[in-house]
C-alpha cells in the first residue's frame, strides 16, 4: 500500500507521493526473488555489492550510493514492512552500509544489508553485529498487521538482551511494530522512567532491568506452520515403546494443529505412576511442535509469588519463575511442562499458586508483578504431569485434556529393558553388544526384582549397574566378554 508523507520543504506543509509503496511478507530470508526492499534502477544499474546511506525513508525515500563521480542517489520503490523503522534508524544516524543485490526488471532488488564497522561516520549502538542481528531479528517476525502512516519513531518497539539504555532505545527504534501493542507502550514508559532524574535509582535500575528481560522475548504470533504427521509418529516411537493410545492422543493433537494453524484451546494432562514416562513424552511434544521447553516443578512452589514475582517497591524485587521461563526460552511461544500439578495446591498462608495457573492456562495473557505488563500467552503450550489427579482441583482440570499412562505390562518391561534401556547405556560406556549379553533367565530375573515397583526408572538403573559390571570385568579382569544368567543378576541387584 502506498505511504504517504511530507517533503523536506521550508515550512514541511507541502504533501507529496511517498517513492515506496510497503509490501507484507512472512519470509523467513532475502533473495533476489523475495527482497528486502527493491531501489529504482531505470536509469542506472547498481552494482552487485554497492556501499552508501540511507535517506529518512519519511522524507526522501533514498538510498545515496556511492560511486566513483561522487553520490548518486535512488529512490526507494518497495519496502517489505517489517523493515521501514530500521531504514529510518540507518537514515536518521548516517550509518553507511553494505548492499547485496540484482538488478531485475522492476529494480534493484536488495537481499542483504551489512553494515561498515565504525568508519565514515557509521553510529552503531551495540557491538558490531548489532544490525545483523537486528536483521535476523525481523525476518523471524511477522509483519505488522497494519502500516501506520504517521508513526512516531519513538513509538516502536521490538526484542532482544540488551544492557545499556542507548541500545535499548536503539533496538526499540529499528524493529517497527513487530511486538504487540501493549508491549511496545509498556518499553516505551519503562525507558522514560530509566532515563528519568525525577525518580530514584533504585527506580530506575527496576525499569532498565525490566527493559532488558522484556527486549530478549521475540514476540512471535500464534500461527503455526503444518506439522508432519509421519514425522511426529517417528519421533513418538524413538522415544517411546507401545502407550498407542497416548501416541494416537498427540497424533490428533497434531492434525488438529494443522487444520487450523493454532495451538489447540486446552493442554495435556499426562497421568500415571512414577517412572512411566510422563516427562519424557512432554518432551517428544516440545521436539514435534518444534518449540523451547521449560519445565515448573510444582513440588517446589509454596508461594504465589514466586510465580507472579514481586513488587518493584522493594529493592530486592524480581520476576517470577514464569517470567524467567520467557526470557530463558527466548520467544513468546513455547511448551510449559508443569511438572507434579497435584501438589499445586500446597500454598503456606498467603495464597494458593494454583489460581496462578489458572490465569496462565487460559490463554487470556499472563501478569507479572515485576515486570507490570501483561505477557500474551497465545503461543503457549502446557502439558502438565501428575500421579494421583484426584489432587487436583476442578478448575485446573478443566483446562486440559486427560490422558491416563497405564503402568507397563512384564513383557513390555523386558522389551522396552532389552531393546532401549540397555542399548542405550551400552553405547554411552562404549561397549559393543557382544561384549554384555544378558540372558533370557537374566531378563527375566530383572524384571522379577522390580516386579512391584512401578515405571522403568529401576529397569534403567539396573541396566547401568550390569553395564557397569561388564565394563570392569573386560577392563580390570580382561574377559572378553560377560554373558549374565539369572543368578548373576540376583547376586549383583540386591
Amino acid at each position: 500500500m502506498p505511504v504517504f508523507d511530507f517533503k523536506d520543504t521550508p515550512d514541511k506543509k507541502t504533501p507529496a507521493v511517498c517513492t515506496y509503496t510497503v509490501f507484507r511478507s512472512d519470509e523467513s530470508s532475502a533473495s533476489p526473488e523475495l527482497p528486502m526492499l527493491v531501489l529504482n534502477n531505470h536509469s542506472h544499474p547498481w552494482s552487485h555489492h554497492s556501499c552508501g546511506v540511507f535517506t529518512n525513508p519519511n522524507r526522501r525515500t533514498s538510498f545515496e550510493f556511492d560511486e566513483e563521480g561522487g553520490t548518486v542517489s535512488a529512490d526507494i520503490l518497495k519496502i517489505d514492512s517489517r523493515f521501514i523503522s530500521l531504514l529510518r534508524w540507518l537514515g536518521e544516524n548516517h550509518i553507511h552500509v553494505h548492499l547485496s543485490g540484482q538488478n531485475r526488471p522492476e529494480g534493484y532488488a536488495v537481499y542483504k544489508i551489512r553494515e561498515i564497522a565504525f568508519g565514515g561516520g557509521t553510529k552503531l549502538s551495540a557491538e558490531d553485529g548489532f544490525l545483523q542481528f537486528m536483521i535476523e531479528r525481523l525476518f523471524a517476525s511477522s509483519a505488522p498487521e497494519e502500516i501506520c502512516e504517521e508513526e512516531d519513531p519513538d513509538e516502536t518497539g521490538d526484542s532482544m538482551r540488551l544492557t545499556s539504555l542507548q541500545s535499548i532505545s536503539d533496538f526499540m527504534a529499528c524493529a517497527g511494530r513487530t511486538m504487540p501493542d501493549n508491549i511496545r507502550l509498556w518499553a516505551r514508559r519503562n525507558l522514560a522512567v530509566a532515563r528519568s532524574h525525577e525518580v530514584t535509582p533504585e527506580e530506575r535500575r527496576h525499569a532498565q532491568r525490566a527493559l532488558s528481560i522484556m527486549m530478549n522475548i521475540q514476540w512471535k504470533n500464534n500461527y503455526f506452520e503444518s506439522i508432519d504427521p509421519v514425522r511426529a509418529r517417528k519421533i513418538l516411537d524413538e522415544e517411546l515403546y507401545g502407550m498407542e493410545r497416548v501416541k494416537q492422543r498427540i497424533i490428533e493433537t497434531v492434525i488438529q494443529i494443522n487444520r487450523t494453524h493454532t495451538l489447540p484451546a486446552y493442554g495435556l494432562l499426562l497421568v500415571g505412576p512414577a517412572g512411566t514416562g510422563k516427562s519424557q513424552i512432554a518432551y517428544a511434544v516440545a521436539r514435534i511442535l518444534k518449540l523451547p521447553w521449560t519445565t515448573l516443578d510444582m513440588s517446589s512452589i509454596y508461594d504465589p509469588e514466586q510465580l507472579t514475582g514481586s513488587s518493584r517497591i522493594y529493592s530486592n524485587a524480581k520476576p517470577g519463575i514464569i517470567m524467567e521461563a520467557f526470557s530463558a526460552a527466548g520467544e513468546s511461544n513455547l511448551v510449559f511442562i508443569i511438572n507434579e500439578l497435584d501438589k499445586a495446591n500446597s500454598g503456606k498462608g498467603s495464597g494458593n499458586p494454583a489460581d496462578v495457573l489458572l490465569t496462565l492456562l487460559d490463554n487470556l495473557g499472563f501478569t507479572d508483578n515485576y515486570m507490570e505488563c501483561m505477557v500474551p500467552t497465545v503461543g503457549v503450550y502446557p502439558i502438565a504431569t501428575a500421579n494421583d489427579k484426584s489432587k487436583i482441583s476442578a478448575p485446573l482440570m478443566s483446562r486440559f485434556a486427560v490422558i491416563d499412562i497405564p503402568d507397563y505390562t512384564p513383557e513390555e518391561k523386558k522389551i522396552i529393558f532389552s531393546r532401549f534401556a540397555l542399548p542405550r547405556v551400552l553405547d554411552r560406556m562404549g561397549l559393543r553388544r557382544d561384549e554384555c549379553i544378558v540372558s533370557d533367565g537374566a531378563l527375566d530375573a530383572v524384571v522379577a526384582k522390580y516386579a512391584n515397583t512401578t515405571g522403568i526408572r529401576d529397569l534403567e538403573q539396573a541396566a547401568e549397574h550390569m553395564a557397569a559390571n561388564a565394563l570392569y570385568r573386560i577392563e580390570v579382569e580382561h574377559a572378553q566378554n560377560v554373558v549374565f544368567d539369572a543368578e548373576m543378576v540376583r547376586e549383583l541387584l540386591v
